[in-house]
């Protein structure tokens, strides 16, 4: 979690939705972070000291600050709505349809993340910032599992919103409309969920496995998409 009230991390911050200003243009790079520190007032030595990690870092934060954004929005829509969203799959669906309609202005900056994220030097991080969505997701939504169906719940929902994100991505309508019957669809496809409780040895040990393996499997599965795609 990032305390934005924290002054070193509401630096970090400030320059990372600075960075997203550049990045449609350079991609996630360190020209991308030298102009956003140049827009900010930050000289060269102070990067360092901001976003000792470089790039990775800043990458980190912007996948943080969208988990935050879409928690926040999805949170006042509730709010503000007098039908709210009954149940796990009701809410995943407006959560990720929340997300996806935020990035509607910014969809280079996640062509340019993807990019970033299909080498495969970097498929551990990929992982990791996919896996803190959909967990985050799942956690709001009102998931409190912590039995066999955890890691299962997490990786068949990854697979829908990686799919759901590609089809996003190349839908130029402007509207949501054709994600969001997208997503219904691909929805209805994992409504239900087998109920597994078979004992496990070492449960935690092959559930973290598990989950990497699940995950890798999806980030490779945007890596073919976005190729085939030319993205």
């Amino acid at each position: 979690m990032i305390d934005p009230s924290r002054t070193e991390n509401q630096e970090r911050i400030n320059l990372t939705r600075a960075c997203m200003m550049h990045v449609p243009f350079d991609g996630w790079s360190k020209q991308s972070l030298e102009l956003a520190a140049k827009d900010c007032g930050i000289d060269e030595d102070e990067l360092s000291r901001i976003l000792p990690r470089g790039v990775e870092e800043a990458l980190e934060i912007y996948a943080h600050l969208a988990d935050e954004d879409m928690v926040l929005a999805f949170e006042e829509a509730l709010s503000e709505s007098q039908t709210a969203p009954q149940g796990m799959t009701a809410k995943s669906k407006l959560l990720i349809l929340v997300r996806l309609e935020q990035a509607l202005p910014h969809k280079e900056v996640v062509r340019k993340t993807l990019q970033y994220l299909r080498k495969p030097s970097r498929a551990k991080l990929s992982q990791s910032l996919l896996y803190n969505t959909i967990d985050r997701i799942w956690r709001v939504a009102g998931d409190d599992s912590t039995d066999f169906s955890f890691y299962t719940k997490r990786g068949l929902l990854g697979a829908v919103y990686s799919e759901t994100l590609i089809y996003f991505l190349a839908d130029n309508s402007g509207s949501m409309d054709n994600s969001s019957a997208f997503l219904d669809r691909r929805l209805k496809e994992i409504s239900v969920i087998p109920k597994l409780s078979k004992p496990l040895k070492k449960q935690s040990e092959f559930v973290a496995t598990a989950i990497s393996k699940t995950f890798s499997s999806i980030a490779k599965n945007i890596s073919q998409q976005m190729a085939k795609r030319g993205y």
